[in-house]
């Protein structure tokens, strides 16, 4: 492993670590509910609908190996900038488009800088966070989107009401902007210690070879964590739509929930880091298997947000668990290439997630994909069991830093 950052210098980085984090996850979480919604105004089918939402895990999936050669290439300040206006000129483009194939083209677009993004922030803390830290660093990371999920749809619902869903989709497009202005605050990595300093000279490919086995074994498990987390944003509007819930209730509805799943992101990641990363994972996965079992006898906005409740609670526990687990098994050498193949696992179940509705969908009604949904998650519960504890580092001794 690299030396890592002195405590006083992650103190220093806080703002530009994870102030970037909470600004692009405000406006997404103002957004994303919208997506679904926006379609269906558009004359989308839900089969349509669904698969335009899972459009942005599609562009994730489709940009996360490219993302590691350009952080390598160009440097995480130029690449998080470029990607931030991107992010933000797709949003505008959303924003007034008539059209289902530009708003999927734009909805795409957003998937692909979310890699870029992702994958920089993620190589930076693993490189620069200790080990006996590093699940509560990992989890104020996902806490920053929880945050910012939680806020988010409480503006979009104050800006569909007030104004329009153009605004709201202006609104994250400024955030997206002021996102990749803080991230030029960020200072250079290489200071903290000589390894960070040399260039990674082997190819994507030979280090994701290099490590097919774990990438096939708990790659695999944090697959069906993605699948659990990408469904659960899809299908809660597409059934609050359904149920005939307006946009701003839905809205509300993810607010709330949002709300409960950011309770527990620091405890999740205390959790991990003084017991183990199975106390995190394998409840988390239980509870949301349950939501997506319970969701099919909701019917009311009071149920169907308890049950977005009970589903944000197993969420926010696992905060930073995939951001956790791939950091405790990068390698040093190849280490965003690897992580880049890491996050292609997850980024596989972000997409089949919401593909899995479309598909069950077109044959049986909306909650029968609801419950496919939480027997996979179970599913995933038992393969996490199984594999987490063979990679898990804090089962082992190891000097604990100063709080």
């Amino acid at each position: 492993m690299s030396d890592p950052v002195p405590s006083l210098r992650l103190r220093r980085l806080a703002v530009p670590i994870y102030g970037p984090n909470l600004l692009i996850a405000v406006g997404m979480g103002a957004v994303v509910p919208l997506i679904a919604l926006s379609a269906l105004d558009l004359g989308a089918s839900v089969t349509q609908a669904a698969i335009i939402v899972g459009l942005i895990g599609f562009g994730q999936l489709v940009g996360d190996l490219p993302a590691g050669s350009l952080v390598q290439r160009f440097g995480e300040k130029r690449v998080l900038l470029v990607a931030c206006t991107v992010e933000a000129a797709a949003l505008l483009v959303a924003s007034r488009t008539e059209s289902l194939a530009v708003l999927s083209a734009s909805v795409f677009v957003v998937g692909l800088t979310s890699a870029v993004f992702g994958l920089a922030r993620h190589a930076y803390l693993s490189e620069a966070v200790t080990l006996a830290f590093r699940a509560r660093a990992m989890s104020l990371l996902g806490g920053t989107f929880r945050i910012g999920g939680f806020i988010g749809p409480f503006v979009g619902a104050f800006l569909i009401e007030q104004y329009s869903f153009e605004a709201t989709y202006a609104f994250a497009a400024g955030t997206s902007l002021a996102g990749g202005l803080l991230s030029l605050a960020l200072p250079e990595l290489r200071a903290a210690g000589p390894t960070v300093a040399v260039p990674e000279k082997r190819s994507m490919w030979s280090v994701l070879v290099a490590h097919r086995r774990v990438l096939a074994t708990l790659g695999a498990g944090v697959l069906f964590v993605m699948i659990a987390r990408a469904s659960r944003t899809a299908i809660i509007p597409l059934w609050a739509a359904h149920q005939g819930l307006d946009a701003t209730t839905t809205s509300l509805i993810f607010g709330v929930a949002a709300g409960v799943d950011m309770l527990l992101f620091y405890p999740g990641g205390a959790i991990m880091d003084r017991f183990g990363r199975m106390w995190v994972a394998l409840p988390a996965m239980l509870v949301m298997g349950a939501g997506f079992l319970l969701l099919p006898l909701s019917g009311t906005a009071l149920a169907i947000g308890s049950v977005a409740c009970l589903m944000g609670l197993g969420n926010g526990i696992s905060s930073g668990i995939v951001l956790t687990l791939g950091a405790d098994v990068a390698p040093d050498e190849g280490r965003r290439q690897f992580l880049g193949g890491w996050r292609l696992c997850g980024d596989l179940g972000g997409i089949a997630g919401p593909g899995l509705i479309s598909l069950v969908s077109l044959v049986f009604p909306l909650g029968a994909a609801a419950i496919a949904l939480g027997l996979i998650t179970w599913f995933g519960a038992a393969w996490l069991a199984k594999w987490v504890p063979v990679y898990d580092p804090a089962r082992e001794p190891r000097e604990k830093a100063p709080v």
